[in-house]
């Protein structure tokens, strides 16, 4: 299959504010989703929400979100934030193919956008600020149909919400709305086959990490979340990646583990140190990490697919030592991003094939089970409590129970739309982004 056809150069940009903090900040007992994967950074959410909904039930409210953004929602408190990007100038000529391009590749181009951040209220849908963070012409385009100019992944902290826009910068807003400052990183990515760019944003005890990995010379940047004053930056010439990196912790260390096709390599938090490194993983590496104990499990799904168990603990070239405690090529994601829960890694490929391991052996309960009919997937699993909630390209949400066996237990479908952001849950509260609307799914 020809790589444009499979790959989503999306993941999840997102902020957050509120018409005041009493109101937007987080009350005690109050779940939010302040990033990509959620609070544990597995794509599990301690919610309550419905098992089945349509049209005309359980579904609370329905916002049309103007653009084009394909970024997954965050909450904090009684807000949710996205971006987008909206197109104000002249539609450029359509890429040719070739000269660098994939099929599909390079849509968007030399056209001028509005990159804006947008705050929706939980409970009523009603939009209550868009905020414009910059109007420019991107240098390079996205896939046709998986991409958009807003698919970085955002973060908050509950003080800050961090828009990433990728080659545009990065963008801080404080709770209200307001613009602190702002980063542009005078770089201009160029992507493998032009297909868009889309690595998330990482923000962790008063720090914020990027990532830049092109076809050219990139780099891993820690950054002051108070005021933008770069505190470290590591260079690199790992070739394009679309993964988010991870933030993991071993007897008291602390290491962002970034993915690549060529090395997956872990930097101390401290100081940008390279601590540990190992090879492996195939092309155009999008799936976060996910830790596992004293084990990191990485992953990739294109040319090449592999799933690997690395120790933590260790330092230097981990390469074919006893450090990868496990790996496979079958049963991989090439898109979506695996959810762990309970000792189980849940894994749905592109073309709906689903597989559940065991964590800490790598042994499938299931390996590469078709779902009841054939879906296509770029959105990642989220698990709620005994259920995992799969959303399609082709407007289904399929709900099939965790555990060791396979078992399908509702098929909700919502007309007209199609889902390339990864559901959210949040208290009674389902939500989902599809191409054009954000719903709230919720029984109460």
């Amino acid at each position: 299959m020809r790589p444009g056809y499979r790959l989503l150069t999306v993941l999840l940009t997102v902020p957050l504010f509120a018409s005041h903090i009493g109101t937007a900040a987080q009350r005690p007992g109050q779940p939010s989703w302040p990033h990509w994967r959620g609070p544990s950074h597995s794509g599990v959410a301690t919610a309550d929400v419905p098992l089945t909904w349509s049209d005309t039930a359980n579904v609370q409210w329905k916002t049309p979100i103007p653009g084009r953004g394909y970024s997954t929602p965050v909450v904090w408190g009684d807000r949710i934030f996205l971006t987008t990007a909206i197109p104000t100038g002249p539609a450029a000529p359509p890429p040719a193919e070739g000269g660098g391009r994939g099929p599909g590749g390079g849509s968007g181009a030399g056209q001028e956008h509005r990159f804006e951040v947008l705050a929706v209220d939980r409970k009523t849908g009603k939009i209550l600020w868009q905020r414009t963070a910059i109007t420019a012409v991107p240098h390079e385009g996205y896939h046709r149909i998986y991409g958009s100019f807003a698919s970085n992944a955002p973060a908050t902290d509950g003080q800050r919400v961090y828009a990433f826009f990728g080659s545009r910068g990065l963008y801080v807003y404080d709770l209200e709305g307001k613009l602190l400052w702002q980063k542009d990183f005078g770089l201009k990515m160029a992507m493998r086959l032009a297909f868009g760019e889309g690595s998330g944003t990482v923000v962790h005890n008063g720090r914020v990490y990027l990532q830049f990995d092109h076809s050219q010379e990139g780099f891993v940047v820690a950054l002051d979340a108070a005021t933008g004053k770069e505190i470290w930056r590591a260079p690199r010439m790992e070739n394009s990646s679309w993964s988010t990196p991870l933030v993991v912790e071993h007897a008291g260390a602390k290491q962002l583990v970034v993915t690549a096709d060529t090395k997956v390599k872990a930097y101390d938090i401290e100081t940008g140190k390279v601590v540990w490194e190992v090879a492996g993983l195939g092309l155009n590496p999008i799936p976060q990490p996910v830790q596992h104990g004293d084990v990191v499990l990485l992953m990739s799904g294109y040319r090449s697919p592999k799933l690997m168990a690395v120790r933590l603990g260790r330092t230097g070239d981990l390469t074919g030592t006893d450090a990868v405690v496990w790996e496979t090529t079958r049963g991989t994601s090439y898109t979506a991003s695996p959810a762990l829960h309970e000792g189980r890694l849940y894994v749905i490929a592109d073309n709906g094939q689903m597989t559940v391991f065991n964590a800490a052996t790598g042994e499938p309960h299931y390996l590469q089970t078709r779902l009841p009919k054939p879906y296509n997937f770029k959105a990642s699993p989220l698990v709620v409590v005994d259920r995992v909630y799969l959303a399609t390209e082709e407007g289904d949400v399929v709900v099939v129970k965790t555990g060791a066996q396979f078992e399908v237990l509702a098929t909700n479908t919502l007309t007209d739309q199609s889902f390339i952001a990864s559901p959210i849950a949040v208290g009674n509260d389902l939500y989902l982004r599809s191409r054009t609307d954000l719903f709230r799914i919720s029984a109460k």
